[in-house]
């Protein structure tokens, strides 16, 4: 059923178009395929160019991705601050005003998933593979940079990456900012742009009952003409931006996963280990995909959730116990203390690190939106609004609080207290395992490790094709399942693609170059999604005797 239901009271858009009218179904050998042509073919063919090109001049691209990165981030940077500030506050005031009684799915709609399915799906879709590879190297770099404090070269820049003033020689001031600015790239503010996609495709798919896709978030914006043009744009642009995005995450994940296997097992590094695990996992992520939403990406969600609490409370009880419990309080105040500094999008002196990490973080956030975002609104069918951004905003936010803390003030304490600088000193990808040799059992852990990386990079890629596929399927729920794989596959190609053409480098300026049009189509939502509230009816208070 491409059309859900509600129960009880909505206020439906009066329209004639049916979900997949404007689809063309193919049949390919034993292979059957459903897909609006238009969104399909030209997200799929500027893909296809996009891989081979890249792969056909490798050596030319990787200095053009670093071109466009660095001139995005230090151009755009104010905009994409100042857009994640807007996404946050659309939020909160949604949360305060009489608009958060609205239920999802219509007045008497109850949630499809308990809160701790729902839960472990959010957290794994939305942060995972970021979580294993930035939580031990972004608190530690924070840290060592504001000790470094300031630093300019002879013409008066700046050329420290230290976030705002640093905290030069001074350990505790220089500990609380980095932990600060970490945890504002991992907190509300992503989570504020997944909530705000998500919201509006769950009100207008399961209360207004339209399809599950981008463009009918802007029916109050653009009426009937969202099923034209207008929206097919919004549509391939989703698609792209999420793909993309979905490829750095992959990217990253394997790049760490690769580092894991040589710091164990003398696995040769290179970009061979890197496709290879990525190949192996894209079709691990096929056979998941296949196997369904309920099937497949919950129960990968539930076990990598348990073994990611079962890494966590490991290093807390292992690691410097008190210093990881209080600093989880600690680093919330300095976090709230340091949030208007570090949400300042005009007259910045740490241009580095305003530019290269949270213009950075904000663009990969919206790129990756339209995929947590769809698959948020699908599994939360069910809540009020008030609960929905209450709790996607603040229930993965404490959790990244949490990790982030015990895994960042566990490397701080090492290098501080216990004089070991080989965290600091090793790759980006292998901090997380260098860390962990520090402590006890670290083979176990290290594999612990290794696991988690690699299910968070089959839950994103599985879920990720799943709302591609709804996407370029004009909306259909259900559509055939060799779309799917195809989604899947070319998730896979992309990264690879990627890694041959610049690494890292290549990753984040795809990510950063399609968030940029996105985070025009994420501000006009918010104007439409609180168009579509205004008009929901709400559940009726009932009074007390």
């Amino acid at each position: 059923m491409d059309v859900i239901l509600p129960d009880g009271e909505v206020n439906p858009i009066d329209t004639d178009y049916q979900v997949g009218q404007d689809n063309v179904a193919l049949q390919i050998g034993p292979f059957g395929f459903d897909i609006h042509n238009r969104v399909f073919m030209i997200a799929g063919l500027a893909i296809v160019a996009f891989v081979v090109l890249t792969l056909a001049f490798q050596n030319q691209v990787a200095p053009m991705f670093s071109d466009l990165r660095n001139w995005l981030t230090s151009s755009l940077d104010w905009f994409f601050l100042l857009s994640g500030n807007i996404f946050v506050l659309v939020c909160l005031a949604i949360v305060v005003s009489p608009l958060g009684r609205v239920r999802i799915g219509g007045t008497e709609a109850k949630p499809d998933f308990s809160y701790l399915s729902w839960f472990a799906m959010l957290f794994a879709a939305g942060m995972g593979i970021g979580l294993m590879f930035y939580g031990v190297s972004e608190p530690l770099s924070h840290f060592s940079a504001a000790l470094g404090g300031v630093k300019f070269d002879a013409s008066g820049m700046r050329t420290d990456w230290a976030p705002l003033g640093g905290a030069a020689g001074n350990t505790a001031l220089a500990e609380q900012l980095g932990m600060a600015a970490t945890i504002f790239h991992w907190a509300l503010h992503p989570w504020a742009i997944y909530a705000v996609i998500a919201l509006g495709l769950a009100i207008f798919a399961f209360n207004k009952g339209l399809p599950l896709t981008m463009r009918s978030i802007f029916y109050p914006l653009l009426g009937e003409r969202v099923w034209g043009w207008p929206g097919h744009i919004v549509d391939i642009l989703a698609i792209v931006a999420t793909l993309f995005g979905l490829a750095t995450s992959l990217g990253l994940g394997s790049s760490q996963a690769a580092a894991g296997l040589h710091f164990l097992f003398g696995i040769p590094l290179g970009d061979t280990t890197q496709i290879i695990l990525i190949f192996l996992i894209t079709a691990a992520a096929t056979t998941s995909v296949l196997a369904g939403l309920d099937a497949g990406v919950r129960r990968l969600s539930e076990i990598n959730m348990i073994l990611a609490l079962l890494l966590l409370l490991f290093v807390i009880f292992v690691g410097p116990t008190m210093m990881i419990v209080t600093g989880f309080f600690d680093n919330i105040v300095g976090y709230v203390q340091h949030f208007p500094a570090l949400a300042n999008p005009f007259g910045r002196t740490d241009s580095n690190f305003e530019q290269g990490w949270t213009a950075f973080y904000w663009a990969w956030w919206i790129s990756w939106s339209p995929f947590v975002g769809m698959f948020i609104a699908r599994v939360s069918r069910g809540r009020t609004v008030r609960e929905f951004i209450t709790c996607v905003l603040l229930i993965p936010s404490l959790a990244c609080v949490a990790w982030m803390t015990a895994f960042g003030d566990a490397a701080i304490y090492q290098y501080v207290n216990e004089g070991y600088k080989a965290v600091a000193n090793a790759d980006l990808p292998l901090k997380l395992f260098v860390m962990l040799k520090h402590m006890p059992l670290s083979s176990i852990t290290s594999f612990i490790g290794i696991i988690l990386v690699i299910v968070f990079f089959v839950t994103s890629s599985d879920s990720g094709s799943l709302v591609i596929d709804t996407i370029s399927a004009g909306g259909k729920v259900e559509a055939p399942k060799p779309q799917r794989v195809f989604w899947c596959t070319f998730e896979g190609l992309v990264a690879i693609s990627l890694v041959l053409g610049g690494g890292l480098v290549a990753l984040q300026a795809m990510a950063v170059s399609t968030g940029f049009p996105f985070t025009i189509v994420l501000l006009a939502s918010c104007v439409a999604l609180v168009k579509g509230l205004m008009d929901e009816p709400r559940p009726k208070k009932v009074k007390k005797k």
